[in-house]
Formats: structure tokens, sequence, C-alpha cells
């Protein structure tokens, strides 16, 4: 992008203001927000500036004592007992914080690093080589794009986005930026094989058989988003990424140094402090579901940061998309007296429901009560 393109977005003080045209201008340079910032621009576009983080409709949690759950996996597979406490305080942090971070989980921290690397790598290429990457096809299974809800937001995040079909079909290496391929196989690796241990955990925490979630279909999808949040000249007026909650059974987030990441408890904003070598855990909107609300899918967000960039790796584990498999609240976990909250859906409705509102700041569920 040349320098004169960024005097063509306004910012937040013009007053004839063309969203439309200021969006498609935006999505046709298919350089996302890091082109902005090459282009020199110092004052956000207003398409950027975000009410949901100007009114602080939840305060943010001033040193508060609890946190976000730590859990530690060490020996897990070797001491019964151990794996027992684990399951326990696994289901805590479910039933309470919807969120907790892993440490000791076997993946070595130089992985975890290389994948940042990878990550970073694609989008600080030159711009030539990453706009070929960039469509909103969805039928693309590996593609580069900034906002997948652009046109459907009140208001975009300060953030670009790769993303990465990794499961049940991986791309091939051909299909994958030259960039990333050295990477994939790991990521698709430990992503599947921490998934596994999890969803084992989830499903004893349920007071499940462990392969109960699994065997429902629950780990047949892995789609990863590699995402690039660039430093911000103005981040008290936007946000890296709105309040929202995950389309998926559970998701494993990777996150570097720099910070940013918030869940909503009771209704405050806590921070997620970045630990060397850990993982984010998160229960998304489908366990939510097929739990009946025992486990809970939490609004997060990501703050905006004049630091940067920022970078994450997420692997979103949910069934696949073109199966007919209903899915509804779990019969064990419905004793007389508690009744189902939610009906029956396929991973295609539910997903096409949540990508057609975008991230509004509202659950999908309420859509799926009975």
């Amino acid at each position: 992008m040349e320098s004169s393109n960024s005097d063509k977005i306004p910012s937040g003080k013009v007053s004839d203001y063309d969203r439309k045209t200021e969006l498609k201008f935006f999505d046709d340079s298919k350089l996302g927000v890091k082109g902005l910032l090459d282009a020199g621009l110092t004052k956000i576009p207003r398409m950027f500036i975000n009410d949901q983080h100007k009114t602080h409709t939840n305060p943010v949690s001033q040193a508060s004592p609890e946190g976000v759950p730590i859990i530690d996996f060490k020996g897990i597979d070797k001491d019964a007992v151990l794996r027992s406490q684990i399951i326990k305080k696994v289901g805590e942090a479910c039933e309470k914080w919807g969120f907790f971070q892993v440490v000791n989980h076997g993946i070595p921290e130089s992985v975890l690093n290389a994948m940042i690397d990878g990550v970073r790598g694609f989008h600080e290429q030159d711009d030539e080589t990453k706009k070929v990457w960039y469509s909103r096809d969805s039928q693309t299974k590996v593609r580069f794009r900034s906002n997948f809800d652009l046109y459907k937001a009140r208001m975009a995040n300060w953030r670009d986005s790769l993303s990465c079909l990794m499961a049940p079909d991986p791309p091939r290496p051909e299909q994958l930026p030259a960039v990333c391929r050295r990477y994939s196989d790991g990521i698709l690796r430990t992503s599947s094989e921490i998934g596994a241990t999890l969803f084992q955990l989830l499903s004893e925490a349920l007071g499940l058989h462990p392969n109960h979630l699994k065997d429902m279909g629950c780990a047949e999808s892995i789609l990863i988003l590699g995402h690039y949040y660039p430093p911000c000249p103005e981040p008290q007026l936007t946000l890296g990424t709105s309040s929202h909650t995950d389309p998926d059974f559970f998701t494993i987030l990777l996150q570097d140094k720099i910070g940013g990441l918030q869940v909503l408890h009771e209704d405050q904003w806590v921070d997620v402090p970045p630990i060397p070598g850990a993982l984010v855990i998160n229960m998304g909107d489908l366990l939510q579901l097929v739990s009946n609300n025992k486990f809970k899918s939490i609004f997060h967000r990501v703050l905006a940061k004049q630091v940067g960039p920022r970078i994450s790796v997420a692997c979103f584990f949910r069934g696949q998309r073109n199966s007919t498999r209903l899915y509804c609240p779990i019969k064990e976990l419905l004793p007389e007296g508690n009744p189902p909250i939610y009906r029956e859906t396929t991973i295609n409705e539910y997903l096409t429901y949540y990508y057609s509102k975008g991230l509004d700041g509202n659950s999908s569920l309420p859509h799926f009560k009975l």
C-alpha cells in the first residue's frame, strides 16, 4: 500500500462519513490492518472506532486476588490420584470461569515459539506475496483476511488473520503459504495431541466415559487461526477483538508475551496474563450446549495496544460442518428435574447463525434455546 492511500480512508473526525466506501477500500487493498500502518497512518479510520470499548459497559477488575485458574498437567498420565485431582480442577474451572491456563502440558516451548514465528513470518512477508492469500471465500481452506465479519459488524477490529482448516482433511503443502509449510505438521500434531487429552479430561469432569465427547464427533474438525494485532496509534478507541464467545467445543490459544486478552468474569473484565510455555483453554458455545449449561462459554476480548505486534495462534475444535449429526444436551447429564435447555442443532446450522451476525457482543446460544 502506498503512503498516499492512508489519506483515502477517513479518520474518526471526518463528518461526511461513507462507511460502505471505507470498508470496500480497506478490503480491496488486501493488506489488512498492517497495511494501514505500513502506509504511515497515525489516526485510526472511523470504521475501527469501537463503541463497545468507549462505553465501558463492564468495569475492569482492579488487582483481583482471584485470577483465571492455572492447572499443572505434570504427571497426568503417570499418577491416577493426580489425574483425578486435575480432572476436578478442570471441571471447577469450566463451571466457574469457562477459561483456564495449562502448564507442563508436554509441548516444548521451542515448538510453541516456532508457531508464533510462523504466524509472524506470514503477516510480515512482502505485500504482493501476502495478497495472493487474501480471500473472503468460505470454501477456501487456507486464506488471509482482516475481520471475517467486516461487512456485518458495527465496527472493525484491529486485527489481521490467517485461517487454515487443518482437520479432517489437512491441506497439502502446496496449498499452504511457503513461509508456513515447515510449521504445519507440528501445529497439527501438537494441537491434536493436547486436544485429545482435553476431550478426555472434559468428558471425565462431566462424569462421562473418557471417550464420550470424542465419540460424539466433537474432535473431528480443527480450525487454526494465526492472529496478528499490529500496534495501534489510538488503542483507547478500538479493540483487537470485540467481546464474543467461540462457536466450538473448546479453543486452545497460544499467546505471545504482549498480553491484552481479557475474560468477562462476574461482570468484570479480568486479564489473562501471558505465561511462558502456557496454553489458554476456553470453553465454546457447543460445549455449553451439550453440557446443558454445566460448562460455560464465557465472553472474552482482546485489547488494542500501542506496543506490538501481538501474535496468537488459536485452535478451534468442533464437529464437521458437512455432517448431519445432531447435537443437543447429553442425556446422561439430564437427571429428573433437569430438562434440556437447548434444542437439537447441527454444526452447520450453528456456524451459519454465528457467522451471519458477526461479533455483535451477543451470544448465539439463546437462539437455540427451547
